[in-house]
């Protein structure tokens, strides 16, 4: 379980794909501790620490993995958000989130509002029913209140902090990103449904 609060930004030093899974190699942040075992949200997906190298921690990514999220596209160089695992004792500043991402969605348009950003995201139209205006969205693993909602696109506002401090700063239009919807709304639709 995580909050949505990007803790570092870091770096993916390898890739390697073996059968059907992909292994990669991320640059451990300076003054992080980080144990075998443990999870760490990388760009939004929950990712098991396997093995401790050298500076980097390595992670591997299953098909289902693979298939539902951007880590098909990590090359060495790839910035992404890292978070460690919610602690009990810890505040909850962002929101609930799972790290168990729901879909991808692309960069459609990129607003500049004076010091923020507001970016479109358009995602599968099945996945709308989810995302409720002002409501909460994880995108790369940060936590953001939704703006505006359509048919198949939802918007969310990026202030100077997080354009700064994530790897949201740096997307342009036809990105893909990660994007995890809120988990109450998932529960909910879910028990609407039966």
């Amino acid at each position: 379980m995580f909050t949505g609060i990007i803790k570092k930004i870091s770096s993916v030093e390898k890739v390697s794909q073996e059968g059907d899974s992909l292994f990669v190699a991320i640059k451990i942040p300076a003054g992080w501790k980080i144990r075998k075992g443990e999870s760490v949200a990388v760009d939004g997906v929950c990712s098991t620490v396997m093995g401790i190298s050298k500076g980097y921690f390595t992670v591997e990514y299953m098909p289902e993995t693979i298939r539902k999220t951007t880590v098909e596209n990590f090359i060495k160089g790839t910035r992404v958000n890292l978070e460690k695992s919610l602690r009990l004792d810890d505040l909850l500043d962002g929101h609930l989130v799972q790290g168990h991402v729901d879909t991808t969605g692309k960069i459609t348009g990129i607003e500049k509002v004076q010091e923020s950003k507001v970016i479109k995201i358009k995602i599968p139209a099945g996945f709308m029913r989810l995302v409720a205006d002002k409501g909460s969205v994880t995108v790369n693993g940060t936590s953001l209140t939704v703006v505006a909602t359509g048919k198949d696109w939802f918007s969310v506002s990026l202030v100077g902090y997080t354009l700064g401090n994530t790897n949201l700063g740096t997307l342009k239009v036809g990105d893909r990103v990660n994007v995890e919807t809120d988990v109450l709304a998932k529960y909910i639709d879910k028990l609407l449904r039966k």
